[in-house]
Parts: C-alpha cells; structure tokens; sequence
C-alpha cells in the first residue's frame, strides 16, 4: 500500500491538466440517482466490515461535495492510477472463492478496486460520506461494483473498467444499490419497489 501512495504522489504531482468530467462541466445541474428505502448490503461487503470496522465509520458532517477543478483533478487521477495498478482478477482466482472483498496490493477484481479508490480519496481528502460503495448490472446482466462521487452537480462513477468519470445516467448500467448517506454500513434500494434485494458484483441479482 505504502508504494502506490508514493507513486500516486508522484503522479499528481506531475499533473497539470484540468480534470473536470465532461458532464460536470458541462452541465452543473447534473441528475443524481434517486434512493428508494433500505435493502440488503452485499454479503462480502459485511465481512468485509467485520474484518476492517475502520473502514466502514460514519462521518459526523453530512453534506453533497462541492467539487473544483483541482479536487476533480484528484478524482481522475486516482481513478486512472488505480486502474493501471492493479490487475482485474477474480476472487475465484486468488482466493479460491466467489466473493472474498478486500483492499488490493496488486490485483483484485471490481468491489477490491473500488475499495481502493475509496480509501485512497479520503486519505487525500474527499469526504468519505460523499464516496458510496454501489452494486449495478451491467450491459450484459452481469453483477459489477463502482464507486459514485456524491457532488453538488451530480452522482459521478468510478469504474475500473474505463478511466474517464460519467455521471451515472450516462454509463448504460442498471443501479442496484448503494451504500446509505448517514451510515455507511446501512445500504439503499436505487430500484423502485426493490427494497431487499441481495445482488453479488460478478454476478447476478437474486431475491
């Protein structure tokens, strides 16, 4: 972990580029996805908490992220560094089991990546209240996590599988669920008449 800190700093530190999304600059008035009431977190990301309770405390403030450019610039970057560092690999390959979440050193796949990113932007300082943990379908039905950038113009996605940022309407997945504003251990419906729903990223949706 300690190296890709040293080279994330590095790397911003060679950043000289705006990195405002298209859509946020664009259009400040950006949709955010709608909330529909409580459901089920995914099973790995409850033994995820077990393990590692610090990474999953609530904040005390809770408030939608006014961004600058500069903190988009960060965003960017740490999206695109972390998709090149690590590896997409599936949990079946590395620890012989279908859902096993974790922060990556070098490969992980899609809710380890995310997580990743997570604990990389709080570290530089983007609210971990405006940073959820989110379960979607994606073109093909298959289960997928990302990472959605809670602002004041809009919900933003952090996905490993491209480096630029979309606002979430715009990425052709279906949003499952997410993690809940005022407890991040608590999670929330994005689906109408959905609530209870259990979904596993590399997977499928299930009742």
């Amino acid at each position: 972990m300690g190296r890709l800190l040293t080279a994330l700093a590095m790397l911003l530190g060679l950043a000289l580029v705006s990195a405002v999304p298209a859509s946020a600059s664009a259009n400040r008035t950006a949709a955010s996805a709608r909330e529909y009431g409580d459901t089920l977190p995914p099973v790995g990301f409850v033994q995820f908490c077990a393990r590692v309770p610090e990474n999953c405390q609530a904040e005390t403030r809770h408030r939608r992220f006014a961004m600058t450019e500069e903190k988009w610039l960060l965003v960017r970057m740490v999206n695109t560094f972390v998709n090149g560092a690590i590896a997409p690999v599936s949990d079946e390959s590395l620890y012989g089991t279908a859902e096993y979440w974790t922060l990556p050193t070098d490969a992980g796949d899609c809710e380890d990546i995310m997580l990743l990113k997570k604990k990389l932007l709080v570290e530089k300082g983007i609210s971990a209240d405006s940073l959820r943990i989110t379960v979607v379908l994606d073109e093909n039905g298959g289960g997928h996590a990302v990472l959605t950038l809670i602002t004041s113009a809009g919900d933003f996605i952090l996905d490993n599988r491209r480096n630029d940022i979309r606002n979430w309407s715009a990425t052709g997945y279906t949003f499952l669920k997410r993690q809940a504003q005022h407890d991040p251990r608590k999670w929330v419906s994005l689906e109408p008449n959905k609530s209870g729903v259990s979904a596993t990223p590399g997977g499928t949706a299930s009742e």
